[in-house]
């Protein structure tokens, strides 16, 4: 049977509804589980990402047992688009997701950010025509002035406004740039992405916005409050299980997302000078089976939220086949 939308999303919603029974779990089942390397009842599939399918491409990764990618041509047209999608349904295979990457929603000249709006949106009509179920949006990116350390952020937010009042303890004062740029970010983004919900429930396709290395919500409880913000289905988080780990470890902010999550990309990245209060600290790029990250736990942590979807890779260095085994071992908990 070919991967279709409907059928899809079908399948997604009854693994969904299996693993809704987690979410009281006792921490002592957790670790027996994660132990014992216990079959998990929610359903990761594996995709890789790249420009566009190919005939190659889709048997290339089909035969390595991955079931779909993540497109990073979002500036095409829908029929372009359309005949993309053709091919990997001819191999059974899923596109599954749509890279929009970097937005310019807070640049200061007003020309350039109602551009970048433009260009999302016609990233949203794509996705629909690949027949992708998100695109993955940055929506910002803030630099050049002084901020805390990623492992020393400590935002103290309104949860009504998400205004920023204080980004780590003690003494705010030399960090006063950054909070009025932050501040700043959050209100562009929450504009455009309103703009953006109307054409994305028309097309069927998720806004996921990923906070990748931005400098911006730089805390799990902040990111996710700005999800939250929208209360809307059409706008979600794509969550990065490497990116975030000099911030504080993936479980917390698996946690902090818990449904609102609705894909993930994994690397490898190893601490090593542990500085935060939750893990984080100063570190570099590894593949993942190399870093230190505490991967048995993570899958848990997935589990107990009971997260069901796409998990990308988002590294070089393997083989398809290679990346492959390494995330079986992620998907089984025994990495």
């Amino acid at each position: 049977m070919q991967t279709t939308r409907r059928n899809f999303l079908a399948s997604t919603s009854a693994a969904l509804a299996l693993g809704g029974t987690l979410f009281n779990t006792s921490g002592s089942t957790l670790k027996a589980a994660t132990e014992k390397a216990q079959p998990f009842r929610t359903k990761l599939y594996k995709a890789l990402i790249g420009a566009s399918p190919t005939e190659e491409i889709c048997e290339t990764w089909k035969k390595a047992g991955f079931e779909g990618m993540e497109v990073t041509n979002w500036n095409v047209s829908p029929t372009e688009a359309q005949k993309a999608r053709l091919i990997a349904e001819k191999h059974d295979f899923y596109l599954h997701s749509v890279m929009r990457g970097w937005a310019e929603f807070n640049n200061k000249d007003e020309s350039l950010a109602k551009k970048s709006i433009e260009e999302t949106k016609t990233a949203i009509r794509a996705a629909a025509a690949y027949g992708a179920e998100t695109i993955l949006l940055v929506p910002c990116r803030v630099g050049g002035m002084k901020m805390p350390e990623a492992w020393n952020f400590d935002i103290g937010f309104d949860p009504l406004t998400l205004v920023v009042k204080s980004v780590t303890s003690g003494d705010n004062s030399e960090f006063a740039e950054y909070i009025a740029a932050q501040n700043a970010s959050t209100e562009a983004t929450l504009r455009a992405v309103e703009e953006l919900i109307p054409v994305a429930a028309k097309e069927g396709v998720i806004i996921a916005i990923e906070n990748v290395w931005n400098n911006l919500w730089s805390t799990p409880e902040y990111a996710a409050a700005l999800i939250r913000h929208f209360d809307n289905p059409w706008v979600k988080a794509y969550f990065d299980l490497g990116n975030h780990t000099k911030y504080s470890k993936a479980e917390y902010w698996i946690e902090a997302f818990g449904s609102l999550m609705v894909k993930l990309h994994i690397k490898g990245f190893n601490i090593t000078k542990p500085l935060g209060k939750r893990g984080g600290g100063e570190g570099d790029w590894c593949n993942i089976d190399k870093a230190n990250i505490d991967w048995k736990s993570i899958r848990v942590a997935l589990e107990n939220v009971g997260y069901n979807g796409w998990i990308s890779i988002e590294e070089k260095g393997y083989t398809d086949e290679q990346f492959s085994k390494v995330l079986d071992d992620f998907i089984a908990g025994t990495l």
